[in-house]
């Protein structure tokens, strides 16, 4: 599991912390929203998870092991990241997704490694574009050949920061389904920061909200409650059921 024991972290000594004594327990094989306002921490929690940022206080660790006492190669081996903001750099698909390979290539790519790659863009709905550039695609097919190239470091812990703030309706629930399908298909843990609660809702299974740098919940769906997200959003709602799901709907 990932575990954030007591981790706090600020840019400068004697400026406010972005994050303040947050512990928690992030369990294996679930698919976790880190939620709250801008500014409240997400993504900087996120990159202290893996080595981007180092904490001014306390630590997280990876199957017991201290993400700041690990090394990257190591580290990449098990986790892999889906940025916010993507390069698109003049490179087909196939090689991007090849490059996820690095951690585990000693001198060269192997065979193995290319129907690896293979393999993974067959899953993912999207070898038909392994010959196109990366500069090329529409902002759903970056963000798949992106989270196909994650997927060739066979990481054990898949962290995504905002993977649908781009898309339109329809690629925002394709990803997350696939996300979603990857994650109880290949028994891979997922911690993605989002904004949207019913997406989150929809998707997710275990919801952690951070608000003012701190730690105010963390759970299933029982913590995700109309009172949690005044507290967390200032805003009140209503959980609405119908056709088989729920959505939450602001009182404004």
């Amino acid at each position: 599991m990932i575990e954030i024991k007591d981790l706090s972290f600020a840019y400068h000594s004697k400026t406010k912390r972005i994050l303040d004594r947050l512990t928690c327990d992030l369990e294996e094989g679930f698919f976790v929203a880190i939620l709250g306002q801008n500014g409240a921490g997400k993504s900087t929690l996120l990159k202290c998870l893996n080595k981007t940022l180092r904490p001014n206080g306390g630590a997280a660790f990876i199957d017991g092991k201290c993400v700041e006492r690990t090394p990257r190669r190591e580290l990449a081996r098990k986790m892999a990241t889906v940025s916010q903001r993507n390069e698109t750099p003049r490179v087909m698909v196939f090689d991007s997704v090849l490059l996820g390979r690095t951690p585990h290539v000693v001198w060269n790519a192997t065979t193995a490694d290319k129907l690896l790659v293979e393999k993974i863009l067959c899953e993912l709905g999207v070898a038909s574009l392994s010959t196109r550039y990366l500069d090329e695609l529409s902002g759903g097919e970056l963000q798949k050949a992106t989270i196909a190239r994650a997927l060739a470091q066979e990481p054990k812990y898949l962290l995504l920061d905002e993977p649908t703030s781009s898309l339109d309706i329809k690629n925002q629930h394709e990803i997350l389904k696939l996300i979603q399908d990857i994650c109880r298909r290949k028994n891979i843990s997922v911690v993605a920061v989002l904004h949207d609660l019913n997406l989150a809702r929809r998707y997710c299974n275990r919801f952690l909200f951070l608000k003012e740098s701190r730690l105010r919940s963390y759970g299933g769906l029982e913590t995700f409650t109309p009172a949690t997200i005044k507290d967390v959003y200032g805003i009140d709602v209503e959980i609405v059921q119908g056709r088989g799901s729920s959505w939450i709907v602001p009182l404004l």
